[in-house]
């Protein structure tokens, strides 16, 4: 029994198609058909009932599907453990992201190239803006995915990914979800909530009030699932940085564009990282973040 047979089999069942399975690994149909067929004989069970132009397991290939989807799982363990072990997988990248972030793309981005780079460990941290500002400056961190609040420096190769709209989140239940947009002014009466620890709640709370201009009320919670939870118990209303209207789908809050005096605010993210840091790796990173915001 060969590893390539497993491989096509669980490729076919992923995708429910021979087809697709065949173009997801460079080879032709018939060689999928023929390798899993030689699976079958080799077993001396049949893994698929076909029908026509569609397939489905057998009880036994209910079983062999789960049982390999594991297998493989703890043999790609196996393998980096091991190479861990030989010194071959010693490249360690780390990267710093926006604790109160809430898109997809970064985390997208981390799959990716993980799958990409298998033997390049990430060692990932999140902070507010100034706490990533100092952890890229002290050498803390490699890249950071951060937002511009301040003139960009020669020091830095500064990669910009979006150039993005602004919300706010407010509990669906609220009068304010009913709004197609919401001015910065018409906040003033409602609480504002901030993803920020102890030590960073002051700088964050000066950006949003001399910068932003939010007039009211100012709290704080620690992670952003916290804040979306007060946001949900209509304890006020959430800032969201860099996230993409069409890719969220909690139903109990509402995103809504943010304007100030009638025109829609945006914020510039870029990823960060030192000019005298030649690792290629880090370019190969911001590529692929570059690639999400597309």
């Amino acid at each position: 029994m060969l590893l390539k047979q497993i491989e096509y089999f669980l490729k076919v069942v992923d995708t429910g198609s021979f087809s697709e399975a065949a173009e997801q690994c460079f080879i032709s149909q018939s060689a999928v058909s023929q390798q899993i067929k030689a699976l079958e004989t080799e077993l001396g069970l049949s893994l698929l009932n076909r029908h026509n132009r569609t397939f489905s397991l057998t009880p036994a290939g209910d079983v062999f599907y789960r049982k390999c989807t594991i297998l493989l799982n703890d043999l790609d363990r196996v393998i980096r453990e091991t190479k861990t072990t030989a010194g071959q997988n010693g490249r360690i990248l780390r990267i710093g992201y926006l604790k109160c972030y809430g898109g997809y793309e970064f985390q997208n981005a981390i799959s990716d190239f993980s799958e990409k780079y298998p033997d390049v460990k990430l060692d990932v941290i999140n902070g507010n803006h100034e706490d990533l500002y100092e952890a890229l400056r002290d050498e803390h961190v490699d890249l950071v995915l951060n937002d511009q609040r301040r003139a960009l420096s020669v020091d830095y190769v500064n990669y910009e990914l979006v150039d993005s709209l602004c919300y706010i989140e407010v509990s669906s239940r609220s009068p304010l979800a009913k709004l197609e947009f919401i001015d910065v002014d018409d906040l003033k009466n409602t609480t504002c909530i901030l993803v920020a620890g102890k030590n960073q709640q002051e700088n964050e709370e000066t950006y949003y009030r001399d910068i932003v201009g939010f007039r009211g009320h100012f709290d704080f919670a620690e992670t952003l699932q916290d804040a979306r939870i007060m946001v949900v118990s209509q304890r006020g209303f959430l800032p969201i940085e860099g996230i993409r209207d069409d890719l969220y789908f909690d139903t109990s809050i509402a995103r809504i564009p943010l304007y100030k005096k009638n025109n829609p605010v945006t914020r510039k993210y870029f990823a960060f990282w030192k000019q005298d840091n030649s690792e290629q790796i880090i370019q190969k990173f911001a590529d692929i973040l570059k690639e999400q915001f597309e």
